[in-house]
């Protein structure tokens, strides 16, 4: 049965036609992720197994300092407080204000409030405003999403304890942006005022630095969770933006002057095993190099689920993003140029052109418009590179008017962001 919806034109001069007229199909089931796990590692190759073994038991260690920590705030018997307000932590945290302003009562209590939540571990809760009030003794180091989730629950992002959740994340730019603010502040204060704000970024670091992998890659969270959380994490360019957060700490850029040389060499020696990881987690079918997904196992570094709605599958955004990275490298190797082109050259192949993803009255939609902006999908199938589709109840479809209106709306399905990667590899072709 062929479903023909009709649209109202977005413009009176260029009529939209709906794109998808075919019948939709489930094409499968979204699988979860397999955590980093003991037993997992114990079946890697003699060569491999031990750096793998001190890594889980360095997180497992600190996960119960962190936990310890917390504890030994309260009381016998006292209650934790309610948990931190949520809300856009990035915006509280602007890295673009004139350097005056980073020595104002403003910035130093965003400062303040920034050191109150780090992490015994070093790093930070995501999606929490840092213009609020300070941390409260027992108060948990992240907001309410530690309670939204169901540890053995059906969702593929179950954390395997409910209550602590996202305690030190790479996700939503948080970690980075705190140890950039810090940085920032630091750069302007004199050294014994600055003192507290150079420790607590100091410490971020070595969190970053504790927390990658030994492939070179980084997980979502750590100490580790569980779930598609232990995966290398490209989702919302989080790697990318570590690996570019290490390179600025490695050349003292963007206030980063104060961090001791022997901590700038270990972020260089992170950045460089980083883009290591990228090149060997790039997928490559008959010989050619195409993009990259979401997230990678860390151990076969093939990608794999995370969300329900979100499957492993090529994406064009994070391959995108990783793209613009490697062609920031002043002096790439060969691998890395071929990493680059080969990932360019699927862009190309996957370009999805006279389409546009538009809101109408019955939510988002593909459409045909002829001379509209190239556009992609966001997931591409790893077995034929055809777009595909997720939603909450982990079915995978090969239309996106096959999942609920609620999941065509709340996602980006659709990006014409790739384009940012093509237009700078021209400038990047000349250039090499």
């Amino acid at each position: 049965m062929k479903r023909i919806a009709l649209l109202i034109p977005l413009f009176a001069s260029n009529l939209l036609i709906p794109a998808t007229v075919a019948s939709a199909a489930v094409i499968g089931m979204n699988e979860a992720a397999s955590a980093l796990t003991p037993s997992r590692v114990s079946s890697l190759p003699d060569t491999q197994r031990a750096a793998w073994q001190e890594y889980l038991a360095r997180s497992e260690a600190q996960l119960s300092r962190d936990k310890a920590s917390l504890a030994a705030e309260l009381a016998p018997g006292q209650p934790l407080p309610p948990p931190p307000a949520e809300g856009k932590g990035a915006d509280t945290m602007p890295l673009d204000k004139p350097a005056a302003w980073y020595t104002s009562k403003a910035a130093r209590h965003v400062a303040d409030v920034i050191v109150s939540f780090q992490t015994p571990a070093g790093g930070w809760g995501k999606n929490q405003p840092r213009d609020g009030a300070l941390r409260l003794p027992g108060q948990h180091y992240t907001g309410e999403n530690v309670a939204k989730v169901k540890s053995g629950s059906n969702d593929l992002d179950a954390a395997r304890d409910r209550d602590w959740h996202y305690v030190g994340t790479i996700d939503n730019d948080a970690t980075v942006t705190e140890i950039r603010f810090l940085a920032q502040v630091v750069s302007q204060l004199a050294p014994e005022e600055a003192a507290p704000y150079r420790d607590a970024a100091l410490k971020g670091i070595e969190y970053l630095l504790a927390s990658q992998f030994p492939n070179g890659g980084w997980p979502q969270v750590w100490p580790l969770e569980g779930g598609y959380h232990d995966a290398i994490t490209y989702n919302d360019d989080a790697l990318v933006h570590v690996a570019e957060l290490l390179s600025d700490i490695a050349a003292g850029r963007d206030g980063f002057g104060f961090v001791p040389p022997a901590i700038r060499t270990r972020a260089l020696e992170a950045t460089n095993a980083a883009i290591h990881c990228i090149v060997e987690t790039q997928v490559v079918q008959d010989g050619k190099r195409l993009g990259w997904g979401q997230q990678h196992d860390a151990l076969t570094l093939r990608p794999t689920s995370a969300r329900n709605f979100e499957p492993a599958a090529l994406s064009s955004t994070e391959s995108a993003r990783i793209l613009l990275f490697l062609m920031e490298i002043e002096a790439p190797s060969d691998a890395v140029k071929q990493a680059i082109r080969g990932g360019v050259a699927w862009l190309n192949t996957s370009v999805i052109r006279d389409r546009a993803w538009v809101k109408s009255d019955q939510g988002y939609q593909l459409v045909t418009e002829q001379g509209a902006k190239p556009l992609w999908s966001r997931f591409y199938s790893l077995d034929g590179n055809k777009p595909v589709f997720g939603d909450r109840d982990k079915t995978i479809h090969d239309d996106v008017m096959g999942i609920s209106q609620e999941r065509r709306t709340g996602y980006a399905w659709y990006t014409t962001s790739p384009q940012k990667a093509l237009s700078a590899f021209t400038k990047w072709e000349k250039r090499s």
